[in-house]
């Protein structure tokens, strides 16, 4: 028995979304990750877990998996705005600053974020 594996998927999906949570607040962003990663193969349809997964991922620098994680939310919901942002912000880090671009332009236009004319 791997007694580290059980802690992060003990409990119902409320009580590992409430622990993930926590992880994240305190900034142990690895462990919030790990709890998200059997929340999302559990409940795949929803962004909330996806989401706080790849905000997870990009905070400790697992850039790569954040970005797979952004690419599916905003596949399934293209006008995700803080998803857009997300990925665009990923893309930047990883120096991928063309493809990022336009992520962050239409991050910008569904927040309502135009620039003075």
């Amino acid at each position: 028995m791997n007694i580290t594996h059980d802690y992060y998927a003990h409990g119902t999906p409320a009580e590992r979304w409430e622990r993930a949570r926590q992880f994240f607040d305190a900034k142990d962003y690895a462990a919030a990750a790990r709890v998200l990663v059997g929340l999302v193969e559990e409940v795949p349809e929803q962004t909330g877990p996806r989401l706080l997964l790849a905000r997870s991922y990009y905070h400790s620098a697992q850039l790569r998996r954040a970005e797979a994680e952004l690419r599916i939310i905003v596949e399934r919901d293209p006008v995700e705005h803080y998803a857009r942002l997300m990925l665009g912000r990923t893309l930047e880090r990883q120096g991928r600053h063309e493809e990022a671009g336009p992520h962050l332009r239409l991050a910008s236009a569904l927040a309502g974020d135009f620039p003075e004319a």
